[in-house]
């Protein structure tokens, strides 16, 4: 019943038969008098909040945090790559914010955005999306559709959401659209990421797809949750694996005293059949240290050991460790002990020119220095102060970056390749850099690739 497509070109195809009741609805989902309920204000659901205000479409912003509600209230953004500009135009727009889980009664349709994390055993933790259900599923009007975007393991949107909202027993439609965001990547944005949407039966697939075309600009229609649910974990445990990939073919490379990244750049030459992956300290982000987890334990149910993903999630998870024995190694060539020495970070954000600290590999590098003595400094514009980490404690305030903080450092660790970080600076006034991200002159004596 529904039409799949090859290449770049794909259009929405409503699938069909659909009930007469269906078909109301798309009536009124295609009408300007559409409400859509936004539950989870972070960096998946603010964004998609943001489009569909700009989008015309009349929405509710729904977080249990006072903090962000009081801060969009009064225009600011609580996210760095987003600026305040962008919210104050919500004041323009039919958008209202509350921390009330029965607000989702005004709405027509429902974007659960929350946190899918692991537990202390690194087993799936849908606490966050089973709470959400259960405290909006009893304020759900009938005909109401509700989509999650969290990123999960496949057969939580029939096993876990579903039965939660009464899927069956009531006329509420259930559907899965996982977010596809790349917080502070200038090339792609919310409208212009193809949507991969799915629901629970047709009814539902066709409600989904008519909200996301109006949020969109391209809707990718798949036959099951389960589909989509499998098409998000394979996204980023293919980033994962590569990633893990180019992490061992560094280490192999640094053995042999191969400059990997010249490697890359020379196999990168070929037109055809290879992807260029950059290694780093690790991986970080919500997503790509999360995801092959969610798939390896539900694989388990089936028989199935996934070791090829659980390797290069051991591989990419040792990188910090490699990072901080590169620093030892550095400072021991100039005569100094780790304990007491000075340590500058430079970056603690997971990713470049963004603020978010999720499983940034910075945490565990600074841990690490932390316990074996070393005084640590950290320098991130993205970072101003130190935020308070669930599992992380550190009382810092970020350091200028000039010339005199990188003099002062005994070693400067360059972790995430901000816009802001001058190149040449750090190479002329460092003393001692560990580079990992392969971005400074390699050839210079102090320069340490790591």
């Amino acid at each position: 019943m529904i039409r799949h497509y090859r290449g770049q070109s794909i259009h929405l195809v409503i699938p069909v038969p659909i009930s007469p009741e269906c078909s109301q609805r798309l009536t009124h989902f295609e009408s300007d008098a559409l409400k859509v309920a936004i539950v989870g204000l972070g960096y998946v659901g603010l964004p998609l909040l943001l489009r569909c205000a700009e989008a015309g479409l009349q929405v509710i912003g729904i977080d249990t945090d006072q903090r962000k509600i009081t801060r969009l209230e009064q225009g600011q953004s609580y996210i760095r790559h987003i600026p305040d500009t962008r919210i104050a135009r919500l004041a323009q727009a039919t958008c209202s914010f509350s921390i009330e889980a029965k607000t989702v009664a005004e709405a027509d349709a429902v974007i659960v955005c929350v946190p899918t994390p692991l537990d202390a055993h690194r087993e799936p933790d849908l606490s966050y999306v089973i709470q959400t259900m259960d405290a909006i599923a009893p304020h759900l009007r009938e005909g109401t559709l509700v989509a999650l975007e969290s990123t999960t393991y496949p057969g939580t949107t029939e096993e876990v959401v579903a039965p939660r909202l009464g899927h069956g027993q009531r006329a509420i439609y259930v559907a899965y659209s996982p977010e596809r965001e790349d917080p502070g990547n200038p090339n792609f944005e919310t409208a212009t990421i193809p949507k991969l949407v799915s629901g629970l039966g047709d009814d539902a697939l066709a409600l989904a797809s008519t909200l996301y075309k109006r949020i969109v600009d391209t809707v990718v229609p798949v036959s099951s949750p389960r589909v989509a649910e499998m098409a998000k974990l394979l996204e980023n445990i293919h980033r994962a694996v590569n990633i893990g990939l180019v992490n061992e073919m560094k280490l192999a490379a640094d053995a042999m005293d191969i400059d990997i990244h010249e490697v890359i750049d020379a196999a990168a030459t070929k037109p055809f059949g290879f992807v260029a992956y950059r290694p780093g300290p690790g991986i970080g982000g919500h997503c790509i240290p999360i995801d092959p987890f969610y798939l390896t334990w539900k694989a388990r149910e089936y028989g199935v050991h996934t070791r090829f993903i659980e390797l290069a999630g051991e591989i990419n998870s040792a990188m910090p460790a490699w990072v901080v024995d590169k620093a030892i190694l550095g400072l021991n060539r100039s005569a100094k002990a780790v304990c007491g020495s000075r340590v500058l970070i430079l970056g603690v954000a997971y990713k470049k020119n963004i603020d978010d600290l999720r499983h940034s590999p910075a945490l565990e590098v600074m841990e690490r220095l932390r316990a074996l003595g070393a005084e640590l400094e950290y320098c991130d514009p993205h970072v101003p102060v130190f935020p308070e980490l669930r599992d992380h404690a550190f009382d810092l305030v970020s350091k200028p970056f000039d010339a005199e903080t990188l003099k002062a450092a005994d070693v400067v660790v360059l972790l995430t390749d901000h816009d802001d970080f001058d190149h040449a600076m750090i190479e002329t006034q460092a003393r001692l850099v560990i580079d990992t991200r392969g971005v400074l002159n390699r050839r210079l004596e102090h320069v340490v690739s790591a």
